[in-house]
């Protein structure tokens, strides 16, 4: 027989001769890493048995269903015990990998067949688990996450279609019983059952009537940890400044809009604002301007935050309606009816906004330190994207309102600014750090603290040696970045 010079990553004794698989043994070029099973590879027993579970399940268990548990990832858990339906009766245990057999039904209507073995569908997967107690079935807490995400994620259409499945598996096995727990589940989620038998926060949100979405709560949740683990920023607006503020909200409602593409010269926001002066052809963007202004000047509404998830919810809304009075076709004041999205970002859908928003505030009852808690409101505000649009503006109005209640220097993020802010934002959103958020928004802060806003003449002086009216896209061409105006005049004073 000629000599094998390609071994597959697994061999099973059974599979070859007993001569061929001694001498490559005794070659160097296969190891035996368990009982019948052989490898070439030189990795741990337990990486090479790991990756190559699917074989060892077809050759040990041929037919086999993939049941309880493990339905759930359709693969061996972080211990390696992986749980199936299967006539044998005794567990395979090998490096790496805990295969745990049960008798049950066999592969059922809907059960996917996927070459040599069976995964269970997800009606199946479910019942097995209401029907079950123990190490192999999922816990109560891990059932109802389950169907908390199936609702986030597929909505009621698809919950409604596995309540229709289960009850016809539960039929034709017996399992009448699991399927009235499981139909229990399913209506807190649908907010059409008691909430009483149920543990999660997440279903009991959902039978109250305020279903949230999970990954962006368990998002918001990390964002609230981090941020409530920083030490505290002070930075006190202090009254002897007031002076200093005076043409404050001005700036911030221009650098507000503009981040938003609501672009126009400051001679010509002053216009809009101070003289009532609307440009040709463009009410609606003059409103963003004035909207915002009349929000961010009020010195009343500034230090309104909410206290609890009604007030919340009341605020955003009457924030939200008067930036956007302009815009009729935007819903100002009412809460998107069609998903929205960013780029590649799908935010949180129409109909767990409101749940989102109250689930979310709760998080913020951990974060003392004001500027913490601003950006935190600033987040959970565009993480959430509520309305149809107007959704930075909002949630920069909200970070604010934090910080102004709490007797802080508020925050302005300048025109050159603009990718480092988004940018950190995206990071937020896309990789869960947050890092670069607290940064960005403690640099804004500290360089907002420093800026002379007595006068339009003082501002726009500091704002023009600071880079602050520069073109994004010409800021990174010419690597131009926001200075801050105290360093400058340390600069000055003292050039070496």
């Amino acid at each position: 027989m000629p000599r094998i010079t390609t071994w597959p990553d697994i061999a099973f004794a059974a599979d070859w001769r007993l001569a061929t698989l001694s001498a490559a043994t005794k070659a160097g070029r296969l190891r035996r890493i368990a009982r019948g099973i052989y490898t070439p590879s030189r990795d741990p027993a337990e990486a090479v048995v790991r990756r190559n579970w699917i074989p060892v399940l077809v050759k040990h268990f041929p037919d086999a269903v993939i049941v309880d548990r493990s339905a759930r990832a359709g693969s061996p858990d972080g211990q390696g015990h992986l749980y199936i339906d299967h006539r044998a009766r005794r567990p395979l245990v090998l490096p790496g990998l805990t295969i745990v057999p049960r008798t049950g039904s066999g592969p059922l209507p809907g059960d996917q067949a996927l070459g040599g073995f069976h995964l269970s569908s997800t009606a199946r997967a479910l019942l097995d688990n209401a029907a079950g107690t123990g190490a192999r079935y999922l816990s109560q807490e891990e059932l109802e996450t389950w169907v908390a995400e199936i609702a986030t994620r597929h909505g009621e259409s698809r919950l409604n279609s596995l309540r229709d499945e289960a009850r016809s598996l539960a039929a034709a096995t017996g399992r009448q019983a699991a399927e009235v727990r499981l139909t229990s589940l399913i209506s807190a989620a649908l907010s059409t059952g008691s909430g009483g038998a149920v543990v999660t926060h997440a279903l009991k949100a959902s039978a109250a009537g305020h279903p949230y979405d999970l990954a962006r709560h368990d998002l918001l949740r990390r964002c609230a940890e981090f941020l409530g683990q920083r030490a505290p920023a002070s930075l006190p607006d202090l009254p002897a400044m007031r002076a200093r503020r005076r043409f404050l909200p001005f700036y911030e409602a221009y650098f507000s809009n503009f981040i938003e593409g609501t672009e126009f010269t400051v001679d010509e926001a002053a216009e809009i604002v101070f003289a009532d002066h609307v440009p040709a052809g463009r009410p609606a963007d003059a409103h963003d301007i004035r909207g915002t202004y009349q929000l961010v000047a009020d010195a009343d509404e500034m230090r309104t935050v909410p206290h609890e998830p009604d007030s919340f919810l009341a605020i955003i809304k009457r924030r939200h309606a008067t930036v956007m009075a302009g815009r009729p076709d935007k819903d100002p004041g009412r809460f998107k009816g069609r998903a929205n999205r960013a780029g590649a970002t799908i935010f949180v859908a129409p109909h767990l906004v409101e749940g989102t928003l109250r689930a979310g505030f709760d998080l913020a009852h951990s974060l003392i330190d004001p500027l913490a808690r601003a950006v935190y409101m600033m987040f959970l505000t565009s993480e959430v994207h509520p309305f149809t649009d107007g959704n930075g503006r909002v949630a920069r109005i909200m970070m604010n309102a934090e910080l102004v209640a709490a007797g802080q220097v508020r925050i302005i993020i300048p025109t050159v600014f603009r990718t480092e802010y988004l940018s950190s934002l995206k990071a937020a959103t896309n990789n869960g750090t947050f890092d670069a958020l607290a940064a960005v928004l403690s640099f804004a802060q500290r360089y907002t603290a420093q800026v002379d806003f007595t006068s339009r003449a003082a501002a726009e002086h500091d704002l023009g040696r600071t880079n602050a009216l520069v073109d994004p896209q010409a800021a990174e061409d010419n690597n131009i970045r926001l200075k801050l105006p105290g360093l400058l005049d340390r600069l000055a004073a003292d050039p070496e």
